[in-house]
This record gives C-alpha cells, sequence and structure tokens, in this order.
C-alpha cells in the first residue's frame, strides 16, 4: 500500500487527468447545429426573419428621417414669420421646398388657400393620411411574420412527429431511441425556432407602430400650430 501511494505522488499527470476525466461533460449544442437539423422550415424560418429585419431597419430610418422635432420647429417658425410678414408667397415656396412630411401637408393647406378654413383643414387631413400610409409602408409585414413564425415551427412540429412515427413503423420490432431521435429533435428544433422568431419580428413591430404613432402625434400638432396660424388676424 505504501509502495502505491508513493507511486501515485511520485506521478501528478496521474491525478491532472482522473480530473479532468472526471470534469468532463458532453458536448453542448450550438444554435448553429440546431438549425442544420431542423431541416427546410428552419429555413423558411431564416428567410421570414431576414425579412422582417431589413423591413424593419429600412422603415426604422424612414421614420427617423421624418420625426425631426427641432427641424419641425425652425419649419414651422419660418412659414409663421414669413405669413405674418404678409409674404405668403415666401411660406408657400418653403412648405414646397420642404420634402419631408410636414412640408407636403403645409404646402397642400397653401394651395387651397382663399377657400374655406374646413375645406383647408380637410386637405390638410387627408395629405396628413397620405403620409402616415407611406410610413406604414410594409410594416404589415413585419406583423405577418411575427404571427406566421409559430405557426410555421408548428407545422415543423407536425412534420418532425410524423418523421419519428414513419421511422418507429419501419423499425418493426426494432425500436431504438436512436430510431426516433431524429423526428423529434426536428420537431422540437422548429417549435424553437418559430417562436424565436415570432417573438422577434413581435417586439421589432411594436417598435416600428410606436414609432409611427409619435410621428402621427407630431405632424397633428404641426398642423393645428397651421391652422392656428390662419385663424390669427391679418
Amino acid at each position: 500500500m505504501v509502495n502505491n501511494l508513493l507511486m501515485y505522488q511520485a506521478d501528478p499527470l496521474t491525478v491532472v487527468d482522473t480530473i479532468q476525466n472526471a470534469a468532463t461533460s458532453p458536448e453542448r449544442i450550438t444554435l448553429w447545429d440546431m438549425a442544420l437539423n431542423g431541416g427546410w422550415i428552419m429555413l423558411v424560418l431564416v428567410l421570414l426573419l431576414v425579412l422582417a429585419i431589413y423591413i424593419f431597419v429600412e422603415r426604422f430610418l424612414t421614420l427617423n428621417g421624418a420625426l425631426k422635432g427641432k427641424d419641425d420647429e425652425l419649419f414651422m417658425e419660418q412659414i409663421r414669420q414669413h405669413v405674418h410678414e404678409g409674404d405668403v408667397e415666401a411660406a408657400r415656396n418653403l412648405a414646397k421646398q420642404t420634402e419631408t412630411p410636414l412640408g407636403r401637408m403645409i404646402s397642400k393647406g397653401f394651395s387651397r388657400l382663399g377657400r374655406p378654413l374646413p375645406d383647408i383643414q380637410a386637405a390638410i387631413e387627408n395629405e396628413g393620411q397620405l403620409e402616415v400610409a407611406r410610413l406604414e409602408k410594409h410594416v404589415s409585414y413585419v406583423a405577418t411574420v411575427a404571427s406566421l413564425g409559430p405557426m410555421i415551427g408548428f407545422l415543423g412540429t407536425v412534420t418532425g412527429m410524423i418523421t419519428a412515427f414513419q421511422d418507429m413503423a419501419h423499425a418493426g420490432n426494432n425500436i431504438d431511441i436512436s430510431v426516433l431521435s431524429t423526428g423529434i429533435y426536428e420537431a422540437m428544433v422548429t417549435t424553437v425556432g418559430g417562436l424565436i422568431v415570432g417573438i422577434i419580428c413581435y417586439f421589432l413591430n411594436n417598435l416600428l407602430v410606436s414609432r409611427i404613432n409619435k410621428v402621427v402625434f407630431e405632424l397633428e400638432v404641426r398642423a393645428n400650430e397651421f391652422m392656428d396660424l390662419l385663424h390669427e388676424p391679418a
């Protein structure tokens, strides 16, 4: 026993190897490995997610360009100054040259000058609705992907379970867990993938909707300022 103890003490590498082997854990799979084993359903989910992200980035940048609080305040101040000075033509030209949703709305209002104020307000509101429709372009696709993602993932779940039952039927009496693992693995992976796509797109859609609501609110405020300006005595 003493000799064994001395040999054990004389070979420290044995101790290190023993500890490392004991601490070795099963190999963990990555998200990429999961996606590859999810079948064609995962490819559809990835394409939908890429489409939704592309639309989100494009619309978000557009909405940021439309939402310029300080620039809009400066624009309205210049319009007010021109009108107070009696130079309506300069105010009209400024509105025409301003290529923003607000500029187009105010330009539409100037094009109706001389008509009753309710007609001018109706023209501005109609133009505002057109601008909002432009801002909402393709946003519904993000919401559609948010709804489709979990449904397509569930479709993958069903197809994966069908594959598992087919493999079980073909195996006959030689049923083993490895026979069922492929179909069950595909079913679980597509479920997770669909939920991930749905959650991400739901979040992106809400961001865009909140941004659009903020732009709409700003346009309404500026439109009311313009109508108040027309109501002021000359």
